[in-house]
């Protein structure tokens, strides 16, 4: 065979070989699901479950605030170009239902994180702020706070009365777990077995880190946890009998407390000898900034998880690794001891 001849086969070999892969290759990359996910526990719940059979994004950008967040058009085209829309529920994210129902008959399949959970009342959550309180204090606050739900009953405020913070509970993140798992199996049967070895992996992972937090909590000389910011530890505090109290009575952004609230913190920091003021991440800790400054306390930060920095997005921080420094931090303000 002469040289032309050799170079002639050469070609058509290539050809064939790129006509025979090229397709298949972008089949395969095409079977990657596309799942839109609300919060940071959901993207990092589903990122760890789903690992490489899909690409799993957040809505919200690194460092934006949740509670008062809103969906662009182009979040709402992301979400109905999807096969997966994860969400926490109506009481988190009120928008979220004018988008599922405008995707009705399409191809879209959609997971609320919060069915079958039984969520708490707000005002049981107040019970679990004003736990320390003295009780005739703490019925003039009941009485106040329904006041305020009754002029606010007719608001778009995003929890209606219910708390949606479930996550912070690492018993219920395992159920947020099971949902997920649940909602990749019907979608991509295929893969069940990966799915749910997955998710046991990482639930178990989540059993762990509750007997981390019952070991803590066993060896404090306080359950009492004073923290400048929204009251969103609900769950966390009722599953491990601790005592929140916060000057804030709502979860919304701009709500702000009074002089007289951040007064009554400042003296309950006083008589207890409360040496660790808390505070939440993004946003702006100028309630336990001024605490601090009137009592001495060490400011630390108890992180909520809605959403990361872009700092700790970029340095890959996960939810696993923010509970475990939330731990560490409250064992500094509890006054662990080992022995």
């Amino acid at each position: 065979m002469n040289y032309k001849g050799i170079l002639l086969l050469i070609i058509v070999i290539s050809l064939v070989w790129l006509t025979g892969c090229g397709p298949e290759e972008e089949a395969t990359a095409e079977k990657k699901l596309k799942i839109v996910t609300t919060l940071f526990p959901q993207y990092d719940f589903t990122s760890k479950i789903a690992g490489d059979k899909a690409e799993v994004s957040i809505l919200l950008p690194p460092g934006v605030e949740p509670h008062s967040f809103e969906p662009t058009p182009q979040d709402m085209v992301q979400i109905k170009k999807a096969d997966l829309f994860i969400y926490t529920g109506a009481e988190m994210e009120p928008w979220a239902q004018r988008i599922i129902e405008s995707t009705k008959g399409s191809k879209l399949a959609v997971i609320n994180v919060s069915e079958g959970i039984n969520l708490i009342e707000t005002r049981e959550a107040e019970t679990n702020k004003a736990g320390a309180e003295e009780e005739h204090h703490h019925h003039h606050e009941a009485a106040a706070h329904e006041e305020h739900e009754e002029e606010e009953e007719h608001d778009e405020d995003h929890h209606h009365g219910k708390d949606p913070h479930i996550w912070l509970d690492p018993l219920y993140a395992q159920k947020i777990v099971d949902q997920i798992v649940a909602g990749l199996v019907k979608i991509d049967g295929d893969n069940q077995a990966f799915y749910l070895k997955n998710g046991a992996a990482y639930k178990q992972k989540l059993a762990d880190l509750h007997q981390e937090f019952l070991n803590t909590f066993s060896k404090v000389k306080t359950k009492q946890i004073i923290y400048g910011g929204h009251f969103v530890f609900g769950y966390f505090a009722k599953r491990y009998d601790l005592q929140f109290i916060t000057p804030y009575h709502s979860f919304a952004p701009d709500a702000e407390p009074t002089p007289r609230q951040i007064s009554e913190i400042i003296k309950k920091m006083q008589t207890s000898g409360s040496k660790v003021i808390y505070y939440e991440e993004l946003i702006e800790p100028k309630v336990a900034r001024v605490i601090a400054k009137q009592t001495g306390a060490k400011m630390l930060l108890l992180h909520g998880l809605h959403n990361l920095s872009k700092e700790e997005m970029q340095k890959g921080f996960s939810y696993l690794k923010i509970m475990k420094q939330n731990l560490q931090n409250l064992r500094q303000g509890l006054d662990y001891q080992e022995n």
